[in-house]
């Protein structure tokens, strides 16, 4: 039922898109396929898979076949050909530091997995942030243009009155001044959109010239639950760093034991089979052949290394205070940003709803200077200001409508819960550039 939903959404959201738009869901399987940084950590976490099959190797059986043919040759005897070959095999039955590293090996292979899911949350986090990088320097150039548009209006108006006496050259002046301004501000902006834009087509490998847009109505989301605590609880231990620097810490207190081992004693099953053949050259004739077979026990029990085991468990645990140190660290810094990233979504939501309503005074504000100035209670200067006020507060708006969706997702991952999914729900809010509502 999961998968058909899933393909459900994905169907809804295709057919709501023209073909030349791209979203940021297929943004983000764009760069799937294509990010460098993230296909490095896919070959990382599928090289640790192997840790554990090499970590397990050495509790298994080792055999092998060696063997020998020699001609020799001595001034008393004749002279004789000797071959043979001997088939081995042993067991490993008491090796603790065998042991150790075998679950050590475990516990490395689930560090790399960890390490691959951050990596995966970060592709997540990086692609939304190039994708609302370049819708907000998209809108912050349609408002340069739209200011500029308006100024031009503006100067002309002021140019006519100047014309007919109704307004000093003053007027043409200042509307002059701001549209030289405005025109600076697009070429800038028009440079900052470009550079946007090249910033995610790195990421997903394709041009980003067509954008879905976030609709001007688009309801944010509250996070859930909405207490802060939660989060922070989630974080200190589902973060998928502080997972991994627990794994660490594990690995490293195994480390101790594994070190440890060096004074103990190992007990191995051995069982080989010889087989030998010495052959007279002279008479042609075998002169001796052999087989023996032998199965047993093999100890050893070392006695001294030089102080060098005693020296590397002292290591060990030093290595361990430091993951332990590193653990602690891992936690107050995901702790921290899941407070920053909650403060972020519900600051941001209340900023969101004030611009909702400065924008609403704002343009109000500009059209009671606009016919103030027509029957001359206002001067060009309060016109200009209006506008640009306007302007501003729409880009405000704008940006401050993507920071809490990106604080959103900075949220669930600090928490450990970001998944494609989450790009799934803000994919809704979407749509194409051509339909979108004009302010």
């Amino acid at each position: 039922m999961r998968v058909l939903r899933f393909s459900a959404v994905l169907l809804a959201l295709a057919a709501s898109l023209p073909a030349s738009a791209t979203d940021l869901l297929q943004a983000y399987r764009d760069a799937l396929a294509n990010d460098a940084i993230y296909a490095s950590a896919r070959s990382a976490a599928a090289a640790g898979r192997e840790l554990s099959v090499q970590g397990r190797a050495n509790l298994l059986p080792l055999i092998g076949l060696s063997g020998n043919h020699q001609q020799i040759r001595r001034q008393s005897t004749p002279e004789y050909t000797a071959r043979g070959y001997t088939l081995s095999l042993a067991q490993p039955l008491i090796d603790t530091a065998a042991w150790q590293t075998y679950e050590q090996s475990k516990l490395q292979v689930a560090a790399s997995e960890t390490t691959f899911a951050v990596a995966a949350q970060d592709l997540i986090l990086r692609v939304a942030q190039a994708y609302f990088d370049v819708l907000a320097a998209q809108d912050t150039l349609t408002s340069l243009q739209a200011q500029k548009n308006a100024i031009d209006e503006q100067l002309a108006f002021a140019k006519r009155n100047f014309e007919v006496g109704n307004a000093t050259i003053t007027d043409t002046h200042e509307a002059q001044a701001r549209y030289d301004l405005a025109t600076a501000q697009e070429l800038a902006a028009q440079s900052d959109l470009e550079i946007k834009r090249e910033a995610l087509a790195q990421l997903t490998g394709q041009s980003a010239t067509a954008l879905a847009v976030l609709r001007k109505n688009a309801q944010l989301q509250p996070p859930q639950p909405a207490q802060m605590s939660p989060w922070v609880s989630n974080a200190e231990q589902h973060n998928f760093d502080v997972m991994a620097k627990q794994l660490m810490l594990e690995i490293a207190q195994r480390d101790i034991t594994r070190n440890r081992a060096g004074h103990y004693p190992t007990v191995d099953l051995v069982a080989t089979h010889t087989d030998t053949t010495q052959r007279n050259n002279v008479i042609g004739q075998s002169t001796a052949t052999g087989q023996t077979n032998a199965v047993g026990l093999q100890w050893q029990i070392p006695l001294f290394s030089g102080f060098a085991v005693t020296s590397q468990v002292r290591q060990a645990i030093a290595l361990e205070d430091k993951a332990r140190a590193d653990l602690e660290s891992s936690r107050r810094v995901a702790a921290q940003a899941a407070r920053q990233a909650y403060v972020g979504v519900t600051s941001g939501l209340a900023q969101v709803k004030a611009l909702e309503a400065a924008e609403i005074s704002s343009r109000s504000s500009l059209e009671s200077n606009r016919i103030g100035y027509r029957v001359g209670v206002r001067i060009n200067i309060d016109v200009l200001n209006a506008q640009q006020q306007l302007y501003v507060t729409q880009r405000d708006l704008a940006q401050a409508r993507y920071n809490t969706l990106l604080n959103s997702l900075r949220l669930k991952s600090a928490a450990g819960m970001l998944q494609e999914e989450d790009l799934i729900q803000i994919n809704t809010l979407l749509v194409p550039p051509a339909t979108s509502p004009q302010s």
